[in-house]
């Protein structure tokens, strides 16, 4: 079941890779506000690099200083990379790790631009799974992750590779997604919401205890209160699927999201060519893209249901013991 998971996964990533989403168009740049980003983070980095696929903003709260070796569990496009190698500067290094081929190249076509239009030296990338790090014992000062770890298959082996690579003193500094309560069962069986970064989430209490469990020390798990909502955000066809009364789990009949797939691909999802009234009139010259298939399974999950009364985004430290 995990490898299942896994090529699921890295299929729907790589397709985002391959979409061209980036900062430039309005609804990928709001879910990243919504979570943290500021105008001026996103406008510092490749447009590129930003996806809409965050829960956070981890360089915010990480405290990097100069020449600290800090790495990034699943780092896409390279977004928190980039922000974290300005931080940590020259004598410092920012190392991406991602299991997605796509993802990877993407990365480093980012890095050779990603300061000021030149190469960002002191960034590297790694074809590599997070529960299996190519990284050595105790090389690295400050772990971080944005919505990656609740993808990962068996966490608890994730837990022991961040323990195992930070050195002692070193610090872990997430953003993710845990439960405050059980999800529905229709949304704990969905892969939709799996990879969309809901399902495969852990409760809170859990994820505390499994840092500890890998010897990890002084664990907070934090809930930011961010909107899970915004996600919803990134889809940017403003079609509405609201709940019918008699139904509250399913879109109210006449909603674009109440059609079958193909109708509402037609309906929710035109080409900016095509765009009618039922998604909010002609694109009239708008840089909206057409979302991915990811996107659109976030957005209708978040329309479907208020994701915020069982997950939340949050934000978690620890520490390695000296």
């Amino acid at each position: 079941m995990s490898d299942k998971i896994t090529r699921l996964v890295q299929d729907k990533y790589g397709q985002v890779a391959r979409s061209g989403l980036s900062s430039e168009q309005e609804g990928v740049r709001a879910v990243a506000e919504a979570f943290g980003y500021s105008p001026e983070d996103l406008a510092s980095i490749p447009a590129e690099a930003n996806m809409g696929l965050s829960c956070g903003n981890p360089t915010a709260f990480a405290s990097l200083r100069p020449g600290e070796i800090v790495v990034d569990l699943g780092c896409g496009g390279g977004l928190d990379v980039f922000l974290a190698a300005r931080k940590v500067g020259p004598a410092g290094k920012a190392i991406g790790i991602d299991m997605t081929q796509d993802m990877i190249d993407l990365a480093r076509r980012n890095a050779a631009k990603a300061d000021n239009g030149r190469p960002m030296t002191n960034v590297e990338f790694h074809l590599a799974t997070i529960d299996r790090l190519p990284l050595p014992d105790g090389s690295v000062d400050v772990v971080i992750s944005n919505c990656v770890i609740n993808l990962a298959p068996d966490k608890p082996a994730v837990f022991r590779e961040i323990a195992r690579v930070l050195k002692p003193g070193g610090r872990l500094a997430v953003s993710d997604i845990a439960l405050k309560k059980p999800l529905p069962p229709r949304i704990a069986a969905s892969m939709a919401a799996y990879t969309g970064c809901i399902a495969g989430a852990i409760p809170i209490e859990q994820y505390r205890q499994g840092l500890l469990d890998a010897g990890l020390a002084h664990v907070q798990v934090i809930d930011s209160r961010a909107d899970l909502n915004a996600y919803a955000k990134a889809d940017d066809s403003g079609c509405s699927c609201s709940a019918s009364a008699e139904s509250p789990d399913e879109p109210a009949a006449g909603s674009c999201c109440a059609l079958k797939p193909a109708e509402k691909a037609s309906c929710c999802v035109p080409k900016p060519a095509e765009k009618t009234s039922c998604c909010g009139g002609p694109a009239g010259g708008s840089s909206r893209i057409e979302p991915t298939d990811l996107h659109e399974d976030l957005a209708d999950l978040t329309k479907r249901f208020n994701v915020n009364d069982y997950a939340a985004s949050v934000k978690i430290f620890a520490v390695k013991p000296n």
